[in-house]
């Protein structure tokens, strides 16, 4: 089958939506329109292989290899790609039990993950265990609202990357959550937790009105939603109670979105929220087009890997 044919045959979905309240009318001339491409994981917990022809609903899914081709083949269409992780890339195969997350790092690093953010399960085997697997990720870990200047963690993450691809100013920054009832404190140890809202006002400032970015990503492992918790801060909660943010690529909550989620922020204006689902079974990918003036439109899809 050919690669364009399989891309479109295995997407899930797809949502069209302008950011920032911009008309489609600027995207018409396609000879001054620069397209950026965003693909993500999250939650992939270990699972390297893909999944049996005896795996229930995820039968022959997944699996490290198949993703490397498909990101491959979409790099060959756009190389002005980022490929993120939201985290809880630990726990879930006999895989980390012996290796102790030496082999997904080296796996990522390999299909050339430009960031990932932190997630409770990267906990596993505790703070030190993180610290260990580290020399063998070749890409930025970025959180900005983990304090990890009291333990071995210090300096070995960012708050925030800024990438440049085909002329375009991308801020990428992280989001882990609460630890504290999810974790034994002894696995994180000194680390301190800090509000998101409070930390996401803080980190659009830099990225958008300091560093002029012309596309603000949220790497969060806060989860998708809590309608049993309203009062606990969900990717949803927070794209509402901020502004300057383009995309929220979660995790956590196992959330499988077939098109990226559109709401509307402080200022009233679209943001993308997007998830999809675990264990590296989809692959999530959304196209941002600027015009000659920055305007953005976007596509975004899921696909099955």
């Amino acid at each position: 089958m050919r690669r364009r044919d399989f891309i479109q045959q295995a997407s899930a979905g797809t949502a069209l939506v302008t950011i920032g309240g911009i008309g489609l009318q600027s995207f018409t001339n396609a000879a001054t329109t620069k397209k950026i491409t965003i693909l993500h994981t999250n939650d992939v917990h270990s699972h390297i292989d893909a999944f049996g022809p005896e795996d229930g609903r995820n039968a022959n899914k997944g699996g490290v290899a198949r993703r490397a081709g498909l990101i491959e083949s979409i790099r060959n269409e756009n190389p002005h790609t980022l490929l993120l992780d939201a985290g809880d890339i630990f726990q879930g195969t006999p895989y980390f039990n012996y290796y102790g997350g030496e082999l997904e790092f080296k796996l990522m690093s390999k299909l050339k993950y430009d960031a990932a953010t932190i997630g409770n399960h990267d906990f596993d085997n505790g703070i030190d265990g993180l610290y260990a697997q580290l020399e063998h990720a070749d890409f930025q870990f970025i959180s900005a609202n983990y304090d990890f200047s009291n333990t071995i963690m210090d300096t070995h993450t960012k708050p925030y990357k800024i990438f440049k691809k085909n002329g375009i100013k991308i801020g990428v920054f992280g989001l882990g959550i609460e630890l504290n009832g999810l974790v034994d404190p002894t696995m994180y140890k000194e680390t301190k937790y800090l509000d998101p809202i409070e930390v996401t006002q803080d980190m659009t400032r830099i990225l958008k009105t300091e560093a002029l970015c012309d596309l603000v990503i949220c790497l969060s492992h806060l989860g998708y939603n809590y309608k049993k918790n309203p009062n606990k801060i969900s990717d949803l909660k927070l794209a509402a109670a901020t502004k300057d943010i383009d995309l929220i690529i979660g995790g956590h909550t196992h959330t499988f979105l077939s098109k990226p989620t559109i709401v509307k922020n402080i200022e009233e204006k679209n943001i993308l929220v997007n998830q999809v689902g675990c264990y590296g079974i989809y692959l999530g990918k959304i196209d941002f087009y600027f015009d000659s003036d920055k305007n953005i439109s976007a596509n975004g899809t899921s696909i099955i890997v």
